[in-house]
């Protein structure tokens, strides 16, 4: 690896010479800008305005402008000469926990590398000392133009510096913050923590760029004449959450599928949730039952909803004692009706002997007449 700066690290009174190299790389795929109608690359050139006619590297210099538009010259020599202790010096200003280090600050990295045998020992007491203490080193450096600060922290065996963002470079969240009066309930919680669970950890050496992957693939492709490969059909990732809860079931479904486990399986969350834990977990119903339907909070039913319940039952019961009322009235009148039609059939027997008599008594009379 080419070094791009070199210099000491200054520890106390014991200097440690070293090489700066970079610690990354990127493996991003960049494009050129080309003429559309004939494919003629477009290249940008450097123009002297005064001379109007283009300059090299060499010929090109730093300078500022001033406020009115005044340019004044800075030669890189005069930028070198600065009394800077951090010139060619890597200042270690102290040792911090590396929780105190926000990783917002995070910058560039770099390896530093011990420049010569001299600078070996001084090196590795430098990188156990971090070790033992668990601690980072705070630093200022100098590199390209600009004084920078750093963080020290040992990886594998080897120094790396981590350049910083100044605090005042890091803006405020004020802005950008959600608004405050957003509350998250805690059946909301446990699902998102069951998520959480059930994705589990990764080792970030199994993840690769899939897109950069992509691109080579389509550039491949297009330089052996043949046509990109169709997008597989799916659903497309993102868009608008319309139902918070049920994007986070599904998504639990979907993390357990793609660990190999069984879609039905519970995590502790979600069985403690169901059978009376501190949140419970149910299949959300449509929207129109939503509406329409009586909400329950922590497997209680409300204050209106019992109303209601209790005002049904009311009802019914005095439904019931009415009915039972008029079927009793009803089979009182069916046997009043019984009685009178037996008390009238009876006075039709009477009358039907009685004039069945007074019949045979007159048949009998003129019978004794002529007899005498």
């Amino acid at each position: 690896m080419r070094s791009i700066w070199n210099g000491a690290i200054s520890f106390g009174l014991v200097s440690i010479p070293i090489k700066v190299v970079n610690a990354t790389e990127s493996h991003s795929i960049s494009f050129r800008q080309v003429h559309l109608d004939d494919g003629g690359r477009i290249r940008y050139r450097k123009f002297c305005e005064l001379e109007d006619r283009e300059v090299t590297t060499g010929e090109i210099g730093k300078a500022y402008e001033d406020a009115d538009g005044t340019l004044i010259p800075i030669t890189d020599e005069e930028l070198s000469a600065l009394p800077i202790p951090t010139a060619r010096t890597i200042e270690i200003v102290a040792f911090v926990p590396a929780e105190r280090i926000d990783p917002l600050q995070m910058d560039t990295a770099y390896y530093l590398a011990a420049n010569g045998v001299p600078a070996t020992k001084p090196y590795v007491l430098l990188r156990e000392a971090l070790k033992r203490s668990q601690k980072v080193a705070v630093a200022k450096f100098a590199l390209r133009g600009r004084e920078r600060l750093g963080m020290l922290r040992v990886v594998d065996d080897v120094i790396a510096m981590h350049g910083l963002l100044w605090p005042d470079e890091i803006r405020s969240t004020e802005e950008v913050a959600p608004d405050a009066s957003v509350t998250v309930r805690d059946k909301e919680l446990d699902l998102a923590d069951a998520l959480m669970d059930t994705l589990g950890e990764v080792e970030l050496t199994e993840l690769h760029d899939d897109y950069r992957e992509a691109v080579e693939e389509l550039v491949a492709a297009k330089a052996s004449g043949e046509l990109p490969a169709a997008p597989p059909a799916g659903e497309r990732a993102g868009g608008k959450v319309l139902d918070l809860m049920a994007a986070l079931e599904k998504s639990v479904r979907a993390a357990k599928v793609s660990r190999g486990e069984e879609a039905g399986e519970e995590t502790g969350e979600e069985a403690g949730a169901r059978t009376g834990g501190s949140a419970e977990v149910t299949p959300l119903p449509s929207r129109r039952s939503a509406r329409t339907a009586p909400k329950e909070v922590g497997g209680k039913k409300s204050t209106s909803t019992a109303r209601k319940t209790a005002a049904k039952k009311t009802v019914a019961k005095s439904t019931a004692k009415s009915t039972a009322k008029s079927t009793g009235q009803a089979a009182g009148k069916a046997t009043a009706t019984k009685s009178t039609a037996k008390k009238t059939a009876a006075k039709k027997t009477t009358a039907k002997k009685a004039t069945g008599k007074k019949t045979a008594a007159k048949k009998a009379t003129p019978r004794g007449r002529a007899s005498a």
